[in-house]
């Protein structure tokens, strides 16, 4: 069966070409020129990925991606405006996976959608993301925090919280390496599998959404600790 796509743009231009150049990849593509749309085939066709225009008619791409959010954890790519960095902060924020700035070059666009689905495994590859140095655990445990690698679970303090796909991996990343410092950008490269030419934005709107999930002060971690000037690195501690 193919994977579904579902492309949301009010220019015909751009969903054109998009369907193209991902139908040419053997996928199945639906559209949407607006919002509301866009819910409407999401609810009735249930995609296995989202490319959303920020600006479009009736109900944004920024209320689509909150509103698919609530309920799924579909990937989201988004689709903003060369140049609007708050944009692709705001859409971050509230879920997104992914977003490219436009002008864009298909191809590129179909680059971010096979690496999407090559981390999830829908694109046939029979294992789920474990980190290397997990090594052949099902769980990984810190005082106060449970990572069940097979169901992709999470639970702090006996609670069990919901995290995306790219919060789990970088959670399981960082964690299956206590200690050790990652840059920005061996994240990127690590998790996202694209370079993002510079623009770690994506991984600190990350990092601190996960914080506000896994920590009990989110500005006073005590599992994801920042190395001022380089990155992260996690800390098995727990709370004191």
């Amino acid at each position: 069966m193919p994977i579904k796509i579902l492309i949301a743009d009010d220019e015909p231009n751009i969903r054109d070409v998009c369907m193209r150049y991902l139908e040419r990849e053997g996928y199945r593509v639906l559209t949407a020129e607006d919002g509301e749309e866009a819910l409407r085939v999401w609810r009735e066709e249930a995609p296995d990925l989202i490319i959303l225009d920020v600006m479009m008619p009736k109900i944004s791409g920024f209320q689509v991606c909150e509103e698919i959010r609530n309920k799924h954890e579909v990937p989201v790519i988004l689709l903003t405006a060369r140049g609007e960095e708050g944009d692709r902060i705001v859409g971050l924020t509230m879920g997104a996976d992914d977003y490219i700035t436009k002008p864009f070059s298909p191809r590129e666009l179909v680059l971010r959608v096979k690496a999407i689905l090559r981390r999830l495994r829908l694109a046939g590859q029979p294992e789920q993301f474990v980190s290397p140095s997990a090594d052949g655990k099902e769980e990984i445990r810190f005082p106060g925090l449970v990572i069940h690698l097979p169901s992709r679970g999470v639970e702090v303090n006996g609670g069990r919280v919901d995290l995306t796909v790219k919060e789990f991996e970088l959670l399981t990343l960082l964690a299956t390496h206590p200690g050790q410092v990652f840059s920005r950008s061996q994240l990127l490269n690590k998790i996202w599998d694209i370079e993002y030419y510079g623009d770690t934005t994506t991984v600190t709107v990350h990092i601190r959404r996960l914080r506000e999930k896994i920590e009990l002060v989110p500005s006073e971690p005590n599992f994801i600790k920042t190395v001022w000037g380089i990155g992260y690195k996690f800390e098995g501690r727990g709370a004191p």
